[in-house]
């Protein structure tokens, strides 16, 4: 009897020795992680711009809740780290094609950023119905000369919409007579804005009490021209071989019908997947076009849809001063990306 307990009390001990060291090392092995974890992982808080504007209007950072908010937005985007890569990459060959357009119209540089974060340089559609890179709805897009049917949507032609959106930001200005205001009502409206300037008896954006959504417009815009002019700045590596390139083309114009665009396209040398890529604003495998309206339609040139072929063109593709310049090592100096 004495020695089965002996041999139970025994085993009893080995069993406590056994789960104290087995919790020993457990809480060595959490420290370890622990300590390996900090090391190695970090997530900085950030630098907030001192001398940020739009489009010329300085930003009064010095404001606390206009500080706060220029924060929020740029930790929000700079920390989405999958969706401001991609938008990286799509700058690259979309800026190229809205920039002139808002050039030649009159309009800041800065409000290609509106396509941005409007659609993320997709033709997006909303719930609502507003479509294309400058999210039109089908009423204001037809106020501003673009033609929408059954056949024909220009909201998903890139260059003609942002045509349509430099009219829009041409009209905002002649009544609110300043850019970031002109912004701010791309998203509440020039009816709004003016309201809300004349109800709170101010004269900016940055003094308006709005909506949450206008109330974060400007400062998203912000936020996103920051990251993109500077990625490194906020902790993106991008080789210039990551970035999206522009896509040479080359026109076909008509002006008659077209019965079958699957015939259209092999006629063309490319697929009928290609014509649509390349000409979204086709809405149908047919065109009527009883008016015989002269309609031109892109196709990719020399046979740039081999991507090894684009690749080698990047180094060309963009020559902007004013956004992208981690593209160009000469103007990001230390900031320079490798190849």
């Amino acid at each position: 009897m004495r020695k089965i307990i002996f041999v139970c009390f025994g085993f009893a001990a080995m069993l406590i020795a056994y789960s104290l060291f087995s919790f020993s090392s457990k809480q060595n092995d959490d420290k370890s992680f622990q300590n390996e974890f900090n090391a190695n992982y970090k997530v900085f808080s950030l630098n907030i711009p001192k001398d940020i504007n739009f489009s010329g209007d300085l930003v009064p950072i010095n404001n606390f809740d206009v500080r706060e908010s220029l924060d929020r937005e740029l930790l929000l985007n700079t920390y989405f780290q999958s969706q401001t890569i991609m938008l990286h990459k799509r700058v690259n060959r979309w800026f190229p094609i809205i920039e002139p357009i808002l050039k030649q119209n009159g309009v800041p540089a800065d409000f290609k950023y509106i396509a941005l974060i409007e659609s993320n340089l997709t033709n997006a559609v909303s719930p609502a119905g507003a479509t294309g890179f400058w999210q039109f709805i089908e009423s204001t897009g037809k106020n501003y000369g673009l033609e929408i049917n059954d056949e024909v949507d220009e909201r998903y032609n890139v260059e003609k919409s942002t045509v349509a959106a430099c009219k829009y930001f041409k009209d905002a200005y002649k009544q609110l007579n300043n850019w970031t205001l002109v912004a701010s009502s791309y998203n509440l409206g020039i009816g709004g804005i003016s309201r809300q300037l004349n109800n709170q008896k101010v004269n900016n954006y940055y003094d308006l009490l709005l909506n949450q959504e206008t109330a974060r417009y400007v400062f998203r815009l912000l936020a996103v021209k920051e990251i993109i002019s500077h990625p490194q700045k906020y902790g993106y590596i991008i080789r210039k071989k990551d970035l999206y390139p522009f896509i040479p083309t080359y026109e076909v114009k008509i002006d008659s019908s077209v019965s079958n665009f699957t015939d259209f396209a092999i006629a063309n040398n490319v697929n009928y997947k290609m014509l649509k890529l390349f000409n979204p604003w086709l809405r149908k495998g047919t065109l009527t076009n009883a008016s015989h309206k002269q309609y031109i339609i892109k196709l990719p040139k020399n046979g740039y849809t081999d991507y090894d072929k684009l690749e080698s063109s990047i180094n060309n593709t963009y020559s902007s001063e004013d956004s992208i310049r981690f593209f160009h090592s000469e103007k990001q100096g230390k900031e320079s990306i490798p190849k």
